[in-house]
C-alpha cells in the first residue's frame, strides 16, 4: 500500500533514519504517555535551526518527531508506533520506478475515449511521466520516503513531511485498504485519505509563527490556471489530483458536521464517487447509479475481456478534467477556487452526473472502440452534457456526418481519430466509438438505445462499508 502526495513543482536528498525504541517493542510508543509528547520531543518545542533550510540527520529527526506530537494535538488521537523516514533524489525515485510495461488495450482505449491520452501514446508511459516529476513524497509499508531535487544537504518541505506522517497516523488508527475498483471510486476514497493529508498541515501551518515556532517553508509557486503550457499530460494530472484538490474541503466539511468524529466515521464509510468529493452536501446519501449496458455488438466486435470485464467508470472530476484539458470549459481552474481547494471542478455539463459506465470492445484485429453510458440527474443535464461533449468534438477536429444521428468524424491524421456518435434518451446519454463510421453499426446498433430503455438499465448501487485491499489511483 503506497500514499503519495501530488504537486505541480517537485523538491529533496538522502538520508535514512529510525525512531526511538521502547524496551521489548522496537517502534511502539507507550499508550500512557500524554498527547502531544513524542519520542522526548513535545509539540511546543522550538529548535534553533527552525530558520534554517539545511538539516543535519539528527535536526531531522527531532523535526520528525516534533511534527508527530503537534498532529496528534490538531487530530486529538496519537501514534500508536514510530514511523521510518527516508529521502532520497528524484533521480533514485525514478530509478525504483524503472520504466513501465505497456498499458493494455483496454486502458488505452478507456484514456482515449475520454480525450485524455491520444491514441498514439501508451498510458502507463504518460503516467509514468507525471508521477516521475510531480512525487514529492510517499508513505508506503510503515516508512515516509521524501523525494527532493536537493543532492549536498538535508533539506525536507515541512508539509510534504506532515502530509506523510498524517497517512502514517491514518494507517494506525484506520488502516488505508480500499473498495474502490473504479477510476470514481478510487479517486473518491482517496478523497477523504489525501483530503485528510492535505487538510491537516493547513491546520499546521495556521499555528507556525503565532503558536509554534516550525521549520522554515519553501516557498512554492502558487497553484496556477495556466496548465495547458505544462509538459505533462494536463487532462490526466487533473484527473489524478482530484482527492488533492477536492478532498481537503470535502473533509473540512465533514468536521463542520460532526467534528473529527465525522471524519472517522467516514473511513467506514468512504465517499462513492467524486460527485461527492465536489458537491459535499451529497455525502452520504446521494449515490451513485449502477448504469448497465447489455452487448448489442455484431459477431465481429466482442467485449473486451482477456483479464475479466474491461468496464470502468470515469467519474464527474474525470469528465470535467477531459472537457478543461480540451478547451471546452474556457474559465481558468482557479476561478471559483478556495484556500484549500485550489482548482474548481465544478461546471454546469458535469455537475448532474449520476453514473456511468465504460465498456470496451475488440474485433479480431485487435482494434478497440467502446460504449460509454452516462446516467444523469435530470433530461436536462444530459442535454447538457451533451451538448458539450459535441463541442469537445468540434474543438478536436470533427466533423458532423451527414445522417442525423449524431455522428462525427476525428480525420485519420488527429490522434484521437475515429468515428463517435452521440445520442440522448431522457436522462441517459450514449457515446458510442469506433475507428469508422460503419463499424460504430456493428459495435452497438441504432435500434439499441430504445430497447434498453426499457429495461430499468439505472438501479442503485450497492456498496459496501467494510474495508478491502488497497489501490493505487487508477
Amino acid at each position: 500500500m503506497q500514499r503519495g502526495r501530488l504537486a505541480l513543482f517537485a523538491v529533496v536528498t538522502l538520508v535514512v533514519l529510525s525512531g526511538c525504541t521502547l524496551p521489548n517493542s522496537p517502534d511502539r510508543f507507550d499508550t500512557d504517555r500524554e498527547l502531544g509528547y513524542v519520542g522526548n520531543y513535545a509539540h511546543d518545542d522550538g529548535f534553533e535551526f527552525d530558520d534554517d533550510g539545511a538539516l543535519t540527520e539528527d535536526q531531522l529527526e527531532a523535526v520528525k518527531y516534533r511534527s508527530m506530537a503537534r498532529i496528534e494535538v490538531l487530530r486529538g488521537v496519537k501514534f500508536e508506533r514510530d514511523v521510518a523516514l527516508e529521502v532520497i533524489t528524484r533521480r533514485e525515485y525514478r530509478s525504483q520506478r524503472g520504466e513501465p510495461g505497456s498499458a493494455s488495450a483496454a486502458t488505452n482505449e478507456l484514456w482515449r475515449g475520454a480525450f485524455i491520452v491520444d491514441g498514439e501514446t501508451d498510458v502507463n508511459r504518460a503516467m509514468n511521466d507525471l508521477y516521475g516529476g510531480a512525487v514529492q513524497g510517499y508513505y508506503t509499508n510503515g516508512r515516509i520516503v521524501i523525494v527532493t531535487d536537493e543532492t549536498e544537504e538535508i533539506r525536507i518541505d515541512r508539509e510534504t513531511l506532515v502530509h506523510e506522517l498524517v497517512h502514517a497516523l491514518q494507517v494506525q488508527q484506520f488502516g488505508l485498504s480500499s473498495a474502490g475498483t473504479t477510476i470514481d471510486a478510487q479517486r473518491a476514497e482517496l478523497g477523504l485519505i489525501e483530503g485528510e493529508a492535505n487538510f491537516i498541515p493547513h491546520l499546521y501551518d495556521r499555528r507556525c509563527g503565532a503558536e509554534w515556532q516550525c521549520l522554515a517553508e519553501y516557498e512554492q509557486p502558487p497553484a496556477t490556471s495556466d496548465l495547458r503550457e505544462q509538459p505533462f499530460n494536463v487532462g490526466l494530472f487533473l484527473s489524478i489530483y482530484t482527492p488533492y484538490s477536492e478532498g481537503p474541503s470535502f473533509v473540512d466539511r465533514l468536521r463542520e458536521r460532526g467534528g473529527w468524529a465525522a471524519v472517522d466515521s467516514a473511513y467506514g464509510d468512504r465517499p462513492a464517487s467524486t460527485s461527492q468529493l465536489i458537491h459535499p452536501e451529497r455525502y452520504p446519501d446521494d449515490q451513485p447509479v449502477t448504469v448497465s449496458i447489455r452487448d448489442r455488438s455484431s459477431d465481429d466486435w466482442e467485449p473486451y475481456a482477456p483479464d475479466g470485464e474491461a468496464r470502468e467508470t470515469v467519474g464527474e472530476a474525470t469528465l470535467f478534467a477531459s472537457l478543461w484539458a480540451n478547451g471546452v470549459v474556457e474559465r481558468p481552474l482557479t476561478d471559483g477556487g478556495t484556500e484549500l481547494s485550489p482548482y474548481n471542478y465544478s461546471h454546469p455539463a458535469t455537475d448532474g452526473w449520476a453514473g456511468d459506465t465504460f465498456q470496451v470492445y475488440q474485433d479480431d484485429d485487435d482494434r478497440t472502440g467502446h460504449v460509454w453510458k452516462l446516467a444523469w440527474e435530470s433530461d436536462d443535464d444530459a442535454e447538457a452534457f451533451a451538448d458539450t461533449y459535441r463541442t469537445l468534438l468540434e474543438n478536436r477536429g470533427a466533423d458532423a456526418v451527414d445522417d442525423g444521428d449524431g455522428t462525427y468524424r476525428i480525420p485519420d491524421e488527429d490522434p484521437f481519430a475515429g468515428a463517435y456518435r452521440v445520442t440522448v434518451s431522457g436522462d441517459t446519454v450514449t457515446i458510442v466509438g469506433a475507428p469508422t463510421v460503419d463499424e460504430l453499426e456493428e459495435i452497438r446498433g441504432t435500434g439499441a438505445e430504445q430497447s434498453e430503455s426499457l429495461e430499468s438499465p439505472v438501479a442503485p448501487a450497492m456498496r459496501a462499508a467494510t474495508s478491502h485491499a488497497g489501490t493505487a489511483p487508477a
